[in-house]
């Protein structure tokens, strides 16, 4: 693999800044108000949108709710363990809130319905299928496809306060798309989108999320190893171009 490495070439064929074949599927999971199944190469992964409503955070009363959970199904990968969520599955959810979240990808006061007593409450769940490495990005992607393609059920309320679930259903209030790029070191090489084989032999992995304006939202760094800041400044670079390209082939009708 160094020797390949060195001439600018991995074992699957890509260039070292090249993702995987990117596939989305929105729409997957009927039950649903949004779904979308991402497989990048060998990696899938499968996120579902579920609405409900209920009771906003203390601290913000007039905000809407966000919660994003990731469970890795047992037959994904030989090590992942059925049970409650591990620091891996802990740590992946938190990575997708925080793009979520930070780059305010959902207007959040628009989901409130009694202001400071019951709000919409957005629940997006990652099921991570198939681990074949940058789980990080393909659910990133499926997030915020399913986020773009789910339905809000309407609610109204009544002179006395109840609230009436209707027969009526908008999109979402989106005004942001978020894009995770992620990028290994081995040796002195950078690699773009890394297989699970890349990422075992990564001495550090970084990952940079953007918003729709080329601004970053969220960055992660993992992995005992350490990159320059000439390799981060370099690493910004390459996510911003890749996040752009992503987002005009896929999201370009929604940002």
């Amino acid at each position: 693999m160094m020797k390949l490495l060195a001439s600018g070439k991995r074992l699957d064929g890509r260039g070292l800044l090249d993702y995987r074949e990117i596939k989305i599927e929105n729409g997957v999971v009927e039950k649903a108000e949004g779904s979308a199944l991402v497989s990048m190469g060998n990696t899938k992964v499968l996120v579902g949108v579920k609405i409900e409503t209920g009771q906003p955070y203390p601290d913000l009363p007039n905000q809407g709710a966000l919660t994003v959970n990731a469970e890795f199904v047992p037959l994904a990968y030989r090590y992942f363990e059925p049970g409650p969520p591990d620091e891996n599955s802990i740590e992946l959810a938190r990575l997708v809130d925080r793009g979520i979240r930070e780059s305010k990808t959902i207007d959040m006061e628009k989901l409130v319905i009694i202001p400071g007593k019951e709000v919409y409450v957005v629940f997006v769940d990652v099921y991570i299928l198939d681990h074949d490495g940058n789980l990080v990005d393909a659910a990133g992607l499926a997030a915020i496809s399913a986020i773009l393609n789910a339905k809000l059920p309407v609610y109204r309320v009544k002179e006395n306060g109840e609230v009436i679930k209707m027969d009526e259903y908008v999109p979402l209030p989106v005004q942001n798309c978020p894009i995770p790029v992620t990028m290994v070191k081995i040796d002195d090489k950078i690699l773009v989108d890394p297989t699970l084989d890349e990422e075992n032999m990564a001495s550090a992995k970084l990952t940079i999320t953007l918003t729709k304006n080329g601004e970053i939202c969220a960055m992660q760094k993992s992995g005992l190893g350490a990159f320059t800041l000439d390799e981060i400044v370099e690493a910004q670079k390459i996510a911003r171009k890749k996040s752009s390209e992503i987002r005009e082939k896929f999201f370009r009708e929604w940002c």
